[in-house]
């Protein structure tokens, strides 16, 4: 059965209480399908603020599906339950080809990053149609090769801001594209934990140079899949302070919320 966001369950709690993992605040929430050029369908969500305009749109390319990335993928989870209400961003989630999840599987099988142009295409694509403001690809691990790789070519670059990239593992990206970023011109932040299990922070500095306007922000503590609040925390704050002008605030995006909540299933 697909997951259906319609199911939350929202109710006013008596006073202010902790945003946890599981803390979903009110948005417009819909599942979506993305057709790409080559006849695929992928299943999504979007995320819209519910009242007052989208100040930035962030199309979320999930990592490795063949080692558990998929459009749930906590990091974006969190996003797309805490950034609508909390910074006025909409949030697309969606499964590249053949990646399943409880919202359904997106049509088609992995082809390793290249099959998966014409996906970053349709989200974009999809983005642009429903006129969506400000839109900026976050991806994260295998979803930074597909931002690297296909974000600073047409038909997407037009279309896109800039690019935030979370625990980068340049292996499918190469020097080339690196370079195409370089001359879009378009910001890039990249997002590099201490303790990574593919680029460490030093060696990101030294290979984003190729990319004048890249700024590398070593994470200290922090691993390659982002676990923990605190670090999940850091990565919505340096997002929002990215694609936003009001940016996440001087102590960060609120840890309290005072109006209607829901508990995500577990």
């Amino acid at each position: 059965m697909t997951f259906d966001p319609a199911s939350y369950e929202f109710r006013q709690p008596a006073g202010p209480t902790p945003i946890r993992a599981s803390t979903v605040l009110p948005a417009r929430r819909e599942n979506v399908e993305l057709h790409t050029e080559d006849g695929h369908v992928l299943v999504g969500e979007l995320a819209l603020p519910e009242s007052g305009p989208v100040k930035a749109t962030l199309i979320t390319l999930h990592p490795l599906p063949t080692h558990g990335g998929f459009m749930d993928s906590h990091v974006y989870r969190k996003a797309s339950y805490r950034l609508p209400a909390l910074a006025g961003v909409a949030v697309l989630r969606f499964n590249t080809r053949g990646t399943g999840s409880p919202r359904g599987t997106s049509s088609g099988a992995f082809e390793e990053g290249i099959g998966e142009r014409h996906d970053i295409e349709a989200s974009v694509r999809f983005a642009v149609e429903r006129g969506l403001p400000n839109r900026w690809l976050v991806g994260w691990s295998f979803g930074t090769e597909l931002a690297l790789m296909y974000g600073a070519v047409e038909p997407v670059a037009s279309q896109i801001e800039g690019a935030v990239l979370l625990s980068p593992p340049l292996h499918r990206a190469t020097d080339e594209h690196l370079r195409l970023w370089a001359e879009s011109g378009k910001p890039l932040t990249v997002l590099v934990p201490e303790h990574d299990d593919f680029l460490k922070p030093d060696e990101a500095a030294a290979r984003f140079s190729l990319v004048p306007q890249a700024r590398v922000v070593g994470v200290d503590g922090a691993k390659h899949l982002w676990v923990g609040e605190k670090y999940a925390s850091r990565v919505l704050n340096e997002i929002v302070d990215d694609v936003t002008e009001a940016g996440s605030g001087a102590a960060g995006l609120p840890h309290e919320w005072s109006g209607p909540a829901a508990t995500a299933p577990a």
